[in-house]
């Protein structure tokens, strides 16, 4: 187990440099199965569930290897087993080889999947979009069995643009017989990303990025490469940080347009920002407005940046309002941040937020991945040491934390405990 010690109340200033998006990256290690031959993925960021993922593959008898941050993977000799629960739970997106295990094997065993605890989570629509493409579906306490004679391409209509159940259905229809049309698709930028994937090995994918993708085939799959997008989530951390203690703070190779949720709000509370082509560059701004926060599905305010956004509203003159309309437990960070100083009033999915206020160093548990992040950002500005137990949360989700906060003038530090 491991801690993060945090000495708050420093400026940070040079330049944070993002890496590959974890949303894409950890759909697009399942989908090099698909293949059934190697596959290059550049730009895979260092974090716990990249290993994870490879981990499963290996079971699966791929060949795997990991050279800095590009990933080949060679799955010509995949052997499809069971997936234990001691590998699936250590990451929500395991959930990604029910889809490329069944397009290409037809089978697929696996028990459900971990990840953080941010609400029930269920995957029926999933489940629903697998049986729609034929597969009988079959459970055993916490396994699922999946299997299909073949698979026919159909329409699918998705109750909620859901990302992941779109990415599953990508996965599993590229080896669908005939035209599947997945309507109320997820737009997202790792949409796109997976979407370019599957195309260069060899699938027929249109409409990706818009709330309806058309795949037709089946088709051959050979080997391809792609590189991972850069993560807005991680991006969007960091420009919340260095709108709280930047000094010139420059956050480098992120997608401008990916990130306009945000930037859009930083620019109502009156953020000092400067958008370029590939960075931002911010300074701590005093006397920021309050203003409302709801997270929505993309391109509305993304639900993975509400927790880190809510430690900026702390400090903003006024009442604020943070509504989560996709997670119901996203607040698991507010007991943590009011131990700090903050005053925040929770009723269900919402948060009323009054500031200024001074936040101080406490020992404090890491919840989840976003909310983690969110105890980092109030640790940096908190008078005195904050001290995070619970951090495997955060390390799932943004590379080398420790060392890109360090290298801009943050005093922090990781400790096995």
């Amino acid at each position: 187990m491991k801690q993060m010690i945090i000495e708050g109340e420093h400026k940070l200033t040079g330049t944070i440099e993002i890496g590959g998006a974890k949303n894409s990256a950890v759909a697009l290690i399942p989908a090099a199965i698909l293949a059934n031959g190697i596959c290059t993925i550049k730009n895979v960021p260092n974090i716990s569930d990249r290993d994870a993922l490879i981990d499963i593959l290996e079971l699966l008898n791929c060949k795997v290897t990991l050279n800095n941050n590009e990933l080949i993977i060679d799955s010509t000799n995949l052997k499809n087993t069971s997936i234990g629960a001691k590998l699936s739970n250590r990451l929500r997106a395991s959930y990604y080889f029910m889809g490329a295990l069944l397009g290409r094997e037809k089978y697929v065993e696996i028990h459900i999947p971990g990840g953080c605890n941010i609400g029930s989570r269920p995957i029926d629509m999933h489940l629903e979009g697998f049986k729609a493409l034929g597969a009988t579906i079959e459970t055993h306490g916490d396994k699922y069995i999946l299997s299909a004679k073949k698979l026919t391409g159909t329409d699918i209509f998705l109750r909620f643009q859901s990302v992941g159940a779109t990415i599953n259905l990508m996965l599993a229809s590229v080896y669908a017989e005939g035209k599947t049309i997945i309507h109320n698709a997820a737009c997202e930028a790792e949409i796109i990303n997976i979407a370019d994937f599957l195309n260069n090995m060899g699938a027929n994918i249109k409409g990706a990025g818009t709330s309806t993708i058309t795949i037709t085939g089946p088709t051959n799959h050979h080997d391809a490469e792609i590189t991972v997008l850069p993560d807005r989530i991680e991006a969007g951390t960091y420009i919340i940080l260095g709108a709280l203690c930047g000094e010139n703070l420059c956050i480098k190779n992120i997608v401008p347009e990916h990130l306009e949720a945000l930037t859009t709000k930083l620019k109502e509370m009156g953020a000092n920002i400067k958008i370029n082509s590939d960075n931002i560059v911010l300074n701590a701004t005093k006397n920021l407005k309050p203003i409302n926060i709801k997270t929505l599905v993309y391109p509305g305010f993304p639900t993975d940046i509400g927790q880190p956004m809510s430690v900026l509203l702390t400090q903003a003159n006024g009442t604020s309002l943070f509504e989560e309309t996709i997670w119901e437990n996203r607040m698991g960070h507010v007991p943590s941040l009011n131990k700090m100083g903050a005053n925040i009033k929770v009723n269900g999915m919402s948060a009323i937020i009054e500031g200024p206020t001074k936040l101080k160093g406490k020992e404090v548990i890491a919840t989840d991945l976003r909310g983690g992040a969110a105890l980092v950002i109030a640790g940096l500005i908190a008078e005195g040491t904050t001290t995070i137990t619970d951090v495997e949360h955060i390390l799932r989700g943004y590379e080398n934390i420790v060392s890109k906060l360090t290298k801009v003038g943050a005093k922090i530090e990781l400790k096995e405990i």
